[in-house]
């Protein structure tokens, strides 16, 4: 008992020795787009403060960006309106926090973690920081186990272990979102955690009825629509990966999927030119580069669970290479290709295989189906390569027999990448289909060899032709005379 006593004393007074007793409270000197400039407060940046308090308005949360001419620089998570010169500003003294806990499951929440969805605020297990350090490097454990998503061109060509951060790129209206849906129904994984960052308002029900359906039962999903301020977009996207953390420290398994890092990176740019950072590249500061790796890396693997990622990345004008998809791709472990040709052509999923890479297929998968894949790759390039001379004619048949293979398997090729989106597949179906796909190009290839030797065997003359006419007259090529 004595001891009890004596421990929380010393708890009591180290929270003494630590606690900021004096209470500061500043003033709004200047409002400028979507700055305000506050004096007179000793805050850190990322802190949170509340303006307001003036005229019966409720107080408007800000958060600190940054410091200029010995000024604080606040952005409101909230709208401005009733702040004015003078409006005091009150510091919190902590960085924002979200609740996590099992009643955040089947919940839609927005990027501050209140509810959307007209129920009450879920009850808060925990409190948790959205910011905070990835594992440590070596303490994550490698990844070797497949996670199923539930689409066959994935899980057989370019599949994603538990764990894995994968990109998805596309353009818009390619098909992202459906095909986020269909993971989301379909994975493996125990807990889904959705941020959508940037989204029309309109596509948000949409998404959760249409394309989500039922998985919501074990999803959360976390809402940041294009008119709220930058800071609740970027916010978002860092409440959904501190929600996902929690369940990976309580040993679950999540899928993490944010729709789109792009948005984000462009909430991003607009805070950065907003407190004066110079434009890089394409306009983007160089904070959205410093910040996307502070996000991207807090998935993964861990000594308790895992993350599994996937990030849609929507390119500017469909340039795969443009600033943001690059440093994306650079970061991720695999990216997924979604081209508008094939979406234009009824293609669905639009998944552009030849252009998509798992950076861990080889520790996933067996050696089979690693060699399965391989081979319909291959097959899929050689047509690909050849399309042109195809689609005209122009090509005689015999002439490559990986080309004659990739030819004869087409209609089955095609029927094993396209897949409904209401239509579920499972990891051992797609690697069954995937060997006997490679087995049906291995027995075409086989056949077209044997065609090309019999009718090479055809052809050969069988004994030597004399250059003179059957008729034993003159040369059927005349001697040249030289003078």
């Amino acid at each position: 008992m004595v001891a009890e006593a004596r421990t929380a004393i010393a708890r009591a007074s180290q929270a003494l020795r630590h606690a900021d007793l004096a209470r500061r409270r500043g003033c709004v000197r200047d409002l400028i787009g979507l700055i305000v400039e506050a004096t007179g407060v000793q805050v850190e940046v990322g802190e949170v403060c509340m303006v307001g308090e003036s005229r019966g308005r409720p107080r408007v949360a800000t958060e600190v960006v940054g410091f200029r001419c010995g000024r604080t620089l606040l952005m409101p998570l909230g709208e401005l309106h009733g702040i004015g010169p003078g409006t005091p500003v009150h510091p919190t003294g902590a960085p924002f926090r979200v609740a996590v806990g099992e009643s955040v499951l089947g919940r839609v929440i927005d990027g501050l973690g209140a509810p959307v969805d007209g129920r009450e605020p879920p009850q808060a297990g925990a409190w948790r920081h959205t910011t905070a350090a990835p594992p440590d490097a070596l303490s994550r454990p490698r990844i070797r186990d497949l996670v199923g998503l539930g689409v066959r061109a994935l899980d057989g060509l370019v599949p994603c272990g538990r764990g894995q951060r994968l990109g998805i790129f596309a353009g818009s209206g390619v098909g992202k979102s459906s095909l986020l849906g269909m993971i989301a129904r379909s994975t493996t994984a125990e807990v889904n955690v959705i941020a959508l960052v940037g989204e029309r308002g309109r596509e948000v029900r949409e998404f959760i009825e249409r394309d989500l359906g039922e998985a919501l039962e074990h999803s959360v999903i976390v809402v940041a629509t294009s008119d709220q301020p930058a800071l609740v977009r970027i916010r978002a996207a860092f409440t959904a990966t501190a929600i996902a953390e929690y369940f990976r420290d309580q040993g679950r398994h999540v899928m993490l999927m944010m729709d789109s890092v792009t948005r984000f990176a462009t909430a991003q740019r607009e805070v950065g030119l907003a407190i004066g950072e110079p434009p890089a590249t394409r306009g983007y500061t160089p904070s959205v580069f410093a910040l996307l790796p502070r996000l991207l890396e807090r998935a993964g693997t861990s000594p308790s669970g895992s993350i599994t990622g996937l990030y849609t990345v929507l390119v500017d004008g469909d340039d795969m290479n443009e600033p943001i998809a690059d440093a994306v791709r650079s970061m991720l472990d695999g990216h997924i290709v979604l081209t508008r040709k094939l979406a234009q052509g009824g293609h669905y999923p639009a998944i552009d295989v030849l252009q998509s890479v798992s950076r861990l297929i080889g520790e996933v998968v067996s050696p089979e189906v690693h060699r399965a894949a391989q081979r319909v790759c291959a097959a899929l390039a050689a047509y690909h390569e050849k399309e042109d001379l195809i689609s005209i004619g122009a090509y005689q048949a015999g002439s490559d027999r990986v080309l004659d293979s990739a030819i004869a398997m087409r209609p089955r090729i095609e029927a094993f990448l396209r897949q409904p989106v209401d239509q579920q597949s499972t990891i051992a179906d797609a690697h069954q289909e995937l060997l006997s796909l490679a087995s049906g190009l291995d027995t075409e290839a086989g056949a077209s060899h044997d065609t090309e030797a019999g009718s090479r065997q055809t052809s050969r003359p069988k004994g030597r032709v004399p250059v003179s006419s059957p008729a034993g007259g003159d040369p059927a090529i005349p001697m040249l005379q030289l003078s």
